[in-house]
């Protein structure tokens, strides 16, 4: 079985993937270039996507609604406690442990998985040795503090550069492979 875990998130250049209050917009990101295109077309890889509940809570500002999908085509697996809505076909609330359901997941099926966000279930998940891949679409800016790309997490990794991309207005989008010692 050859599943393989993506965290394919957007970052500033200090490592934060949104202000302190969660904005994540074009007062921080470059939303438009050729990068943006780029991305549309690599999410289409994807078989699954998880997202923190936060992330999936972020989508509700632009008219989506708890259980509606945020990307079309791709199986929605939300991470979170508090959250309350009816599982459906497309969108799966766990509310159990994530990192079991995920672990479990990587094991039964034969997908690439994107790891959409937030940094506290990637963190979770780094911890556990779980994220497999690392692309970041690293903007060009620097906020002094925010969410963290990796939330809490404080685990020491290697990172293997499989290929990097430069973008005339800035992003830089490297790919690694993530060694755990």
């Amino acid at each position: 079985m050859t599943t393989e875990l993506i965290y394919h998130v957007a970052t500033t250049a200090d490592g934060f993937i949104a202000d302190l209050n969660g904005v994540a917009d074009n007062s921080i990101f470059l939303y438009d270039d050729e990068h943006v295109s780029d991305f549309i077309s690599a999410i289409q890889q994807y078989d699954a996507v998880l997202m923190g509940g936060k992330t999936y809570e972020y989508g509700f500002q632009f008219g989506k609604k708890p259980g509606e999908p945020g990307y079309d085509g791709i199986k929605h697996y939300i991470f979170s406690k508090s959250m309350e809505f009816e599982s459906n076909e497309e969108v799966e609330l766990i509310k159990d442990n994530g990192v079991e359901f995920i672990r479990n997941l990587k094991q039964t099926v034969n997908q690439k998985i994107w790891l959409c966000g937030g940094g506290q279930l990637a963190g979770s998940l780094l911890d556990y040795e779980l994220i497999d891949t690392l692309i970041l679409k690293v903007n060009p800016v620097m906020i002094g503090e925010g969410i963290p790309l990796f939330g809490s997490s404080k685990k020491k990794i290697h990172l293997e550069l499989m290929d990097i991309k430069k973008y005339d207005n800035g992003v830089v989008l490297p790919k690694y492979k993530i060694l755990y010692k």
